[in-house]
């Protein structure tokens, strides 16, 4: 919804005398460019709400959708953290130091100095852990709450394989895996594919020459289309027998195949599969 700055300027006032305790309205052009920049992320979460309000396609004053996205921001940060304490108990970052140092020791700092009134819109935090979806476009709590659903998500995968098996791979790819401030999650799924792709059991830790043999004429002879193809068909039978058909998983996995694909293809054509897998 756009608004013009006539509209916005008043609600700038408010939110103006609130910060200043209603001592004064004067306040920084630092501070006044903050505080807008407040007000418009609230009325842009209006995006995701879904209701008759906004079904009727009817403008709703600025004002009005200010105070909608502010209560939808509190209630979005209150989600994310419940999300977050449920994770937490059971969180293991299989020795990767920047994986818990982003999500045990980031996070909580994150919810101690969110500012839900005056700066929803900062992230606060750099998220040096990266994770399997773009989340670039995102900021403030929006972009905190899908990175906790992608950790809660990774480790849904992670944990369908004993610890040693996860890290035992870890080291196997990278033996300076607990420093490196790689995804491990794509890490263990690219080794996962390879099982798969050569029909190997997961319980089976380490493919033979002739595997990755196999492998490398396949990625050499098949276009990179049909590889994410494989690869997309590979993953979704995959979820279907060991995640329940979990989608959500589904779709968040999926989101590395293409790039998989494309190291796969690359490590062929050098003959270093074994590097990768």
């Amino acid at each position: 919804m756009d608004y013009e700055m006539e509209e916005l300027v008043p609600i700038v006032g408010k939110l103006a005398e609130k910060y200043t305790a209603n001592e004064s309205t004067s306040i920084t052009y630092e501070k006044a460019e903050q505080l807008m920049g407040a007000i418009l992320y609230c009325i842009h979460e209006l995006k995701e709400i879904n209701g008759n309000l906004l079904a009727l396609n009817e403008k709703i004053p600025a004002q009005k959708a200010y105070e909608i996205g502010a209560a939808y921001v509190k209630e979005k940060t209150e989600k994310a953290l419940n999300l977050y304490n449920r994770i937490m108990p059971g969180f293991y970052h299989y020795e990767s130091q920047c994986l818990y140092d982003t999500f045990a020791k980031g996070i909580p700092e994150f919810f101690k100095w969110y500012d839900i009134q005056f700066e929803p819109q900062n992230t606060i935090l750099t998220l040096d852990y990266p994770v399997l979806k773009d989340i670039s476009r995102y900021t403030g709590i929006d972009k905190i709450f899908v990175f906790i659903k992608c950790i809660g998500l990774e480790q849904k995968f992670l944990k369908s394989f004993p610890a040693g098996y996860v890290t035992n791979i870890l080291f196997k790819i990278d033996r300076n895996w607990k420093e490196s401030m790689d995804n491990i999650c794509e890490t263990v799924f690219t080794y996962v594919i390879g099982h798969i792709l050569t029909g190997k059991s997961l319980v089976e830790s380490e493919l033979e020459q002739t595997d990755y043999l196999y492998m490398q004429e396949l990625f050499i002879q098949v276009a990179l289309e049909d590889i994410k193809k494989r690869l997309e068909s590979a993953l979704e039978i995959f979820i279907k027998n060991y995640y329940e058909d979990d989608r959500e998983l589904l779709d968040y996995l999926s989101s590395a195949i293409g790039g998989i694909a494309v190291r796969l293809k690359n490590a062929a054509d050098n003959k270093v599969l074994d590097s990768m897998i």
